[in-house]
């Protein structure tokens, strides 16, 4: 099944930076795993929001990364190291004067080729 990355959170993935995880589970060579990812430091509130889509591939349709699918890594054991992680956070004061306190977690989607060939 092919699912696109819903538009409403490219917002999301616009400023992740493109990173290789190189996992100690290894190839059949013997040698360890290396993977692209993006990197992002995102609200915990965005987090929420894109959790139901964890562990699911995705078409990116966005010219950035045209032709690439996202994963979000939650979950699996081969990449605990790359699983969502304080953030940290920054205490803001809003217009009204009111403090308030923005929670971050950094999160990785793994970043596969999906480029697709048509015969002539």
């Amino acid at each position: 099944m092919r699912r696109t990355w819903p538009e409403e959170f490219n917002a999301i993935i616009a400023d992740a930076e493109e990173v290789v995880l190189e996992s100690s589970a290894e190839t059949g060579a013997g040698e360890p795993l290396h993977r692209k990812a993006l990197k992002a430091r995102i609200t915990m509130e965005d987090y929420e929001r894109i959790w139901p889509l964890a562990e699911m591939r995705f078409r990116l349709s966005e010219e950035k990364f045209a032709g690439k699918a996202i994963t979000l890594i939650t979950t699996n054991p081969h990449y605990h190291p790359w699983h969502p992680k304080d953030g940290g956070s920054v205490e803001s004061v809003s217009d009204s004067g009111r403090h308030y306190k923005t929670d971050y977690l950094v999160v990785h989607f793994l970043l596969d080729d999906v480029r697709e060939t048509s015969p002539a």
